[in-house]
Order: structure tokens, then sequence, then C-alpha cells
């Protein structure tokens, strides 16, 4: 006999944040997030200081799998060049699903403008390690200036990420040509 494990108070909250923020902005009201986890306004502030936290907290708690998702294994076999390659493909097929609404981590900074406020330094510190990745892949790919290659692949991830979760363009055909023509211009190998 299984029995179901019910999801703890805590991860409806988490759930309810990330769900609620991506589909409607992180001006998504306490209310709003505790009627969508079935908990009280008593328990959500029990468990995080403010709404601010709660964001914060589900930003992190989705890093992980932000990265599962985007990132190709670090054994894997590619080259630096196709690693890269790897991260804009993956993108490129999240963006053709119709709940797509762009890079999550993107989103927060862009909305709160605040770069204290705890979820916008997540999300940059999320942003910031994706910049990393490429810098490193960059570098072992022997770029000819790694710093300016990953700067211009992270502008074409954040660019081709909102234009996708808006719905301005299809990225398919296009994401792969643009981040060849940079690999190209850079000496990746």
């Amino acid at each position: 006999m299984t029995t179901e494990v019910k999801p703890s108070t805590r991860e409806r909250l988490l759930e309810a944040a990330a769900t609620l923020t991506y589909r409607d902005g992180v001006g998504i009201g306490v209310e709003a997030l505790c009627k969508a986890a079935g908990v009280s306004k008593r328990s959500l502030y029990q468990l995080f200081e403010s709404k601010d936290e709660l964001l914060a907290a589900s930003l992190e708690e989705r890093s992980s799998a932000f990265v599962a998702t985007l990132l190709p294994a670090a054994d894997d076999g590619r080259s630096s060049r196709e690693r890269i390659l790897y991260v804009f493909g993956r993108m490129e097929s999240q963006a053709a699903a119709p709940e797509f609404r762009g890079c999550r981590y993107l989103a927060v900074q862009v909305e709160l403008k605040d770069q204290s406020h705890p979820a916008s330094r997540v999300a940059h510190q999320i942003k910031a390690n994706l910049t990393a990745f490429f810098r490193s892949e960059a570098e072992q790919g022997g770029a000819s200036d790694p710093d300016l290659l990953a700067r211009q692949l992270i502008l074409v991830f954040d660019g081709a990420s909102a234009r996708a979760g808006i719905q301005a363009d299809n990225l398919a055909g296009l994401i792969a040509p643009t981040v060849t023509t940079l690999l190209d211009a850079a000496g990746m190998r």
C-alpha cells in the first residue's frame, strides 16, 4: 500500500509563489499566494519573514531545476562550443512551450528594479552563475576575449528569452545561427 505524501505548508507556499509570480509577476498579493497554497497568512508569516523572503526562497528553490534543465552535465564529452550551443538549444525548446514567459530570474530583476530586494539578489546571483558558465566555456574553448563573449552570450540569452516570453518572436532557427556567429567571431573551437 502506498501513501501519498502531502506537501508541507512551506512547500505549498514555495510552489504557489513560483507558479503565480512566473505567470502574473512579483506584484501578486499575499492573499492570492495564501489562497493558492491553501494556507493562512499567519502560516506564511510563521515560515517567512515577509512576502519578499518567500519570493527569494522560491527563486532559490527553483534554481537547481533551472540549471539542470539548461546546462549540460559537467563531464558530457562535448566541446566548449557544443556546450554553449546546448544551452541555447535547451532555451529554444523551452521557449516553444505555450506557458513559456521568459527567464523567471530576468523577469524578477526587471520587475523589482531594486537590486537590494531579497528576490532580486537571488535572481542576480543565478544570472551571474550562468554568465560565469559562459565565460568558463569561452575560456576553455579558446575565445579571444572570454569576458566579452560571456557578456554577449548572456545578452543574447536574456534578449531571446524576453522576446519569446512576450511572444514577440519565435526563436526557432534564430538562436543557433546568432550564437554560432558570436562563437566564430570569438575564435571558439
